[in-house]
């Protein structure tokens, strides 16, 4: 009977380290579809296309934007010296009227609550600008706004080519055009520190960068071949892009 149980219990030791080997393989496995899982159950449908929680959450920080950068760029209009960071904030003001009423109309639609006051962090933010003055407000004006837009612009990106909600993507598209209008217009002040800019992206980075090996001793790379159309040339359309410097 001892021989019976002791075999008995070493079977079941046996089964039981199986199962746990065993668990990690079956739980990965399973959580291969979890992304589309996610998407669908997070989706609602409306006559516009699948409404994500992605897009919900790009509905919320427009309008967010909206409630603390307006009027910091009333702000800006009123008490900066220099003519530049006054155009700049007038740039915010005009766009981020245009932007909210275009993000209410989109919420109203497909039945998105939105908030009515900023994040405590961006009350944190206007704040600072108020207690600031000269020049010093005017970096603190231009680096905290240029930070702001060039957060949501990763995100306006990543809606613009993922949504599959007509009116999301319209929205998308106007946000892309008014927040890169706003980082230009703030970079044209001439009081953005590029370098913070740079050390605050490195720092929320998640992954090594890749890319191409720096030159190694000052040689000069190969110059690549330039991409150019052959054939027709008779193209009626002018790049969008900024003339080169």
């Amino acid at each position: 009977m001892r021989r019976i149980n002791g075999t008995a219990l070493i079977i079941a030791a046996l089964v039981a380290t199986l199962g746990a080997l065993a668990y990690p393989v079956w739980s990965y496995a399973d959580r291969s579809g979890t992304g589309q899982a996610n998407l669908n159950a997070s989706s609602v449908a409306t006559q516009w296309g699948p409404l994500s929680a992605t897009d919900r959450d790009f509905l919320v920080r427009v309008r967010l934007a909206g409630l603390w950068e307006l009027p910091a760029g009333q702000q800006a209009i009123e008490r900066a010296p220099s003519e530049a960071v006054k155009a700049a904030g007038d740039h915010l003001v005009v766009g981020h009227t245009d932007l909210d009423r275009r993000a209410r109309d989109v919420a109203a639609k497909l039945g998105v609550e939105l908030p009515n006051q900023p994040t405590e962090q961006q009350q944190g933010w206007l704040r600072e600008l108020t207690a600031a003055s000269g020049e010093d407000y005017e970096r603190k004006f231009a680096n905290l706004l240029r930070s702001a837009h060039g957060k949501v612009f990763a995100l306006v990106a990543q809606v613009r080519a993922t949504t599959r909600n007509s009116l999301i993507r319209q929205l998308a598209t106007d946000t892309n055009q008014t927040v890169l209008d706003h980082i230009n217009m703030l970079e044209g002040t001439g009081f953005v520190d590029y370098d913070a800019i740079a050390r605050d992206a490195a720092a929320g980075a998640t992954a090594s960068p890749t890319g191409p090996p720096p030159p190694a001793g000052g040689a000069v790379p190969p110059q690549p071949v330039p991409a150019e159309p052959t054939g027709d040339q008779s193209f009626t359309s002018r790049p969008s892009t900024m003339p080169m410097p």
